[in-house]
């Protein structure tokens, strides 16, 4: 067998093996997704980089990167220390949610930005608008999000003020905190769905049919992260009435403890080996330089 080709298929198997220590919350390796992402790092020079060669590698490297950072503790490393429970400020903070939002989706949307860099040129149009309808889903789940927490935060201060309890007592929430909170929470994600879709435009206009399928599902993972980065943010409310893609929107069990962030793992995995197998082997022989834009 040749090495590229192997070396594909271990970085899947890490990638499995990550996914099953998520799901089961008993990491198989700590170092599964970290070896899965540089495994790829490999195949992509073994099968031959693309041009502009420095591209592929510059995208991977903020992944592993971040996969080193969230990588799983020992075990029995956080055993021992201080938890605080409660706080006597109840305010909603309003960079919570974009603070967890980017940590959750910089790595990936820096990778975007760089393809993007490398791969701009002008798409065909059938491919943008397909892009385009893709992205209303993504932009109308986070608009029904905002407004649903928004509104029924508004509905709370006014049954708030009926009862007479003080604007500084703890508990109240002010309209005008909830709502930018929620709108910074979801601007990363946001973004991450639009340069992962605009990207995938542009590389089918390409012929890379195979790449674009994974950065699209890119935009897949940004809803999940949506979620996650709304929960962060201190709410006055239950955001549950609306959250599709939330941690315990798979109910979890105790052989499966965490199965929607499994099955945000799988669609992060999936769309970097699609991607970069797209890029340096299956679709070669597509054109190395921008299709004509269709009139």
């Amino acid at each position: 067998m040749r090495r590229a080709p192997l070396l594909l298929i271990l970085a899947a198997v890490s990638a499995v093996a990550h996914v099953v220590g998520v799901l089961t919350a008993a990491p198989l390796w700590r170092g599964a997704e970290v070896l899965s992402l540089a495994l790829l790092l490999a195949y992509a020079v073994a099968a031959g980089l693309p041009a502009p060669r420095w591209a592929v590698p510059a995208a991977l490297v903020p992944l592993i990167v971040d996969a080193v950072r969230t990588m799983p503790a020992e075990p029995g490393a956080g055993d021992v220390g201080w938890t605080v429970y409660g706080s006597d400020d109840s305010a909603v903070d309003r960079t919570a949610g974009f603070d967890a939002a980017l940590a959750g989706s910089w790595a990936a949307l820096v990778a975007v930005a760089v393809l993007l860099l490398a791969y701009r040129g002008r798409g065909r149009r059938r491919h943008l608008i397909a892009a385009a309808v893709a992205a209303a889903p993504v932009v109308g789940y986070a608009a029904v999000r905002v407004t649903d927490i928004g509104v029924a935060a508004g509905t709370r201060v006014v049954e708030t003020r009926t009862t007479l309890t003080r604007v500084d007592s703890p508990g109240y929430h002010d309209q005008a905190d909830v709502v930018p909170a929620l709108v910074l929470a979801v601007l990363p994600p946001l973004a991450l769905a639009l340069a992962a879709l605009a990207l995938a435009a542009l590389l089918a206009g390409r012929g890379r049919r195979l790449a674009a399928t994974g950065v699209a599902l890119l935009a897949v993972l940004a809803l999940p992260l949506l979620d996650a980065a709304i929960e962060a943010v201190r709410l006055p409310v239950s955001a549950d009435g609306t959250a599709l893609f939330a941690w315990y929107a798979i109910t979890p069990t105790t052989a499966m403890p965490q199965p929607m962030t499994a099955l945000t793992a799988v669609v992060e995995l999936a769309a970097y080996l699609l991607l970069v197998a797209g890029l340096t082997g299956a679709d070669r022989a597509a054109p190395a330089v921008p299709a004509p834009a269709a009139g």
